[in-house]
């Protein structure tokens, strides 16, 4: 483990406030989703036909891109491509000072967060307003998002409270959340109108139409796009769908994924500037497609392709809910983040996060395109091992223990000594310390071990013919 991924970890684990705020967010989520999965008759019949969808898309990239972007400028659309985040920051910049824009606004987009142009802007002297109710809790916060359906995890109510009194224009402190998202509206309404430039993401490209679509919950996307004078998309070619059909039915499984909702309250289709005789809308349609990684995941692992940005998998994942998205140090946190980053970052850079992982699998049994998350952070761990990134003691202790395990007389002998020796630790059926374990005991309990290993269990089950 890299010294700055344990002290992330380390401080996370010591706030206990933090874990207030994950289960408030993730256990209402994980509790919506089981309900909308359960009153669903045929998910897994919905989930395999997404799946199949993406699948087709994501082989067909380059010709349904290639359609995507004749519709569009058929449209009156202007496409830019960018093979990287640094080329996708500098055609913004560039659309915005031809824009003569002095404040951008901005609605919610992880792929935003990825190529670091909340950053960019500010570089390039810009005024950026993040309208997403959880993006302006962090803007105001001065920090990254947690998660990447709720940005503002990881704040609870009353630090939020704290938050919109010292920084709002209305200082009345209240905990009361519709008194709250009220002060953010009325602070946030003058700033949607005198924008010269908004800026959004997408969730899907829909090739046929050359339209791009964006779902969100709030309206701020809509308000955001449509009063500038420029409107400026942000989209990863990965988005990229066949057919408006295919967005739809996308939509359908990703909505209860995320939410537990069946549908979002907005689901918008944006194709085109404003035409003559349009009461309102952008005089100028831009979309940025961003290439940043995806090429050389289409030939690598071409099935994390498919993510619809859900949020689901972090929602599952036992380790996000222990120590949040900012452990993860990159843009996206939880198992998919763990897959995306060493694309993104280098897996020397970020070797801990699939290391990290308890590979239990619930991500991949929540996915609503079934992405075989854990097979995939382990390819990443077998190319750290095979590249030497491993530390040495690591790499000892797995030697030591591959030569246990291949011998069974030898791994059953251990183990006679180790279960006892480890209930002599267990108070009240806890093991709060322990020699050699303080790495897990620093922030949670062992379970007392059984009296009999499961190996000697299994086998007395066999001899005894169950």
């Amino acid at each position: 483990m890299s010294a700055a991924f344990d002290l992330r970890v380390d401080k996370a684990l010591a706030d206990p406030q933090l874990k207030i705020a994950l289960e408030r967010t993730t256990g209402n989520a994980r509790r919506k989703r089981a309900a909308a999965v359960a009153a669903w008759p045929d998910f897994a019949g919905a989930r395999a036909a997404a799946a199949a969808i993406k699948d087709h898309a994501i082989e067909h990239m380059a010709y349904y891109l290639e359609t995507f972007e004749r519709n569009a400028l058929a449209s009156g659309a202007l496409v830019h491509w960018a093979r990287d985040a640094d080329e996708a920051c500098a055609i913004v910049v560039d659309l915005c000072k031809a824009a003569g824009a002095k404040t951008v606004t901005r609605s919610k987009s992880m792929l935003g967060e990825e190529i670091g142009l909340p950053h960019a802007l500010a570089a390039a002297g810009l005024r950026r307003v993040e309208t997403d109710l959880a993006e302006h809790i962090i803007q105001l916060a001065d920090e990254t998002p947690s998660h990447i359906i709720w940005p503002a995890a990881h704040h609870t109510k009353e630090d939020v409270a704290e938050l919109f009194a010292a920084h709002h224009r209305d200082k009345t402190p209240t905990t009361d959340v519709e008194s709250m998202v009220a002060s953010a509206r009325k602070e946030l309404r003058e700033d949607f109108f005198a924008a010269e430039v908004g800026i959004s993401g997408a969730n899907f490209l829909v090739a046929e139409t050359g339209a791009i679509c964006t779902i969100t919950n709030e309206g701020n996307a809509e308000l955001t796009t449509t009063p500038p004078r420029v409107h400026i998309v942000t989209a990863g070619i990965e988005k990229i769908v066949a057919t408006t059909e295919h967005a739809l039915q996308l939509t359908r499984v990703l909505v209860p994924s995320a939410t537990g909702a069946d549908l979002t309250q907005y689901t918008t289709f944006h194709c085109g500037p404003k035409r003559p005789g349009d009461l309102d809308g952008p005089e100028q349609f831009h979309i940025v497609l961003v290439d940043h990684g995806r090429t050389r995941m289409l030939a690598e692992m071409p099935e994390m392709l498919r993510c619809l940005r859900c949020g689901a998998c972090l929602n599952h994942c036992v380790v996000y809910r222990a120590i949040g998205g900012h452990a993860y140090g990159g843009a996206y946190p939880g198992p998919m983040g763990s897959v995306l980053t060493p694309v993104f970052d280098g897996l020397e850079k970020s070797r801990d996060l699939p290391n990290a992982c308890t590979l239990n699998g619930q991500c991949r049994q929540v996915c609503p395109v079934d992405i075989p998350l854990p097979t995939m952070l382990r390819g990443w761990r077998e190319k750290s091992w095979s590249g030497g990134m491993e530390p040495a003691k690591t790499r000892l202790a797995l030697q030591i223990w591959a030569y246990a395990a291949a011998r069974p007389a030898l791994y059953r002998l251990g183990q006679a000594f180790a279960l006892p020796m480890m209930r002599l630790f267990a108070r009240g059926g806890w093991i709060s310390k322990m020699p050699l374990t303080s790495g897990w005991t620093a922030a949670r309990d062992l379970p007392k071990p059984p009296g009999t290993s499961f190996i000697t269990q299994y086998l007395s089950g066999k001899r005894a013919g169950r």
